[in-house]
């Protein structure tokens, strides 16, 4: 009987000891918050855009005409702006919610380009920022023909 209770002994002084050299109030990846801006979000949803084939062009041609002109002034914001151009994101504490604008190549299917987009954005702002993406909504603003100019401007530097 003295074996029983002192085994019994030896388990509860392994508990305490656990108990005790345990630190912390959970795992360490829920210790704390994460805070994800919109232009995060509004950067990652552009570039996996962008990286679809039959996207031409990311926003509005007015947009994009203006985006060009930053791109050219010095200290102009032209890696940022380019990269969130015709993306907005709204951002919750676990959700986000897109809308896209786009410009298309003649000739694809703006169904399967729109829907290949959206898989996309999906994939990848939720594996990065690990928000739920809850919809993605896509304007598409412009179809590019083969023989049709960019709209950015003429540089004035060579």
């Amino acid at each position: 009987m003295t074996d029983t209770t002192h085994s019994g002994d030896l388990a509860a002084e392994e508990t305490r000891r656990t108990s005790v050299t345990k630190r912390g109030g959970g795992a360490p990846a829920s210790r704390g918050r994460t805070t994800i801006a919109d232009g995060v979000v509004e950067k990652i949803a552009g570039l996996a855009a962008r990286d679809v084939v039959g996207v031409h062009a990311m926003g509005s041609g007015l947009s994009r005409t203006f985006g060009a002109v930053r791109d050219r002034v010095p200290g102009g914001g032209g890696g940022k702006a380019n990269a969130t151009r015709g993306v907005k994101a709204e951002v919750g504490e676990v959700q986000t919610a897109l809308d896209l604008e786009i410009v298309v190549d003649y000739g694809v299917s703006i169904a399967d380009v729109t829907g290949d987009v959206r898989e996309n954005v999906i994939a990848a702002v939720e594996r990065m920022t690990g928000l739920e993406v809850v919809e993605v909504n896509i304007a598409v603003s412009d179809v590019k023909l083969p023989d049709e100019e960019d709209e950015e401007p003429e540089p004035r530097l060579q």
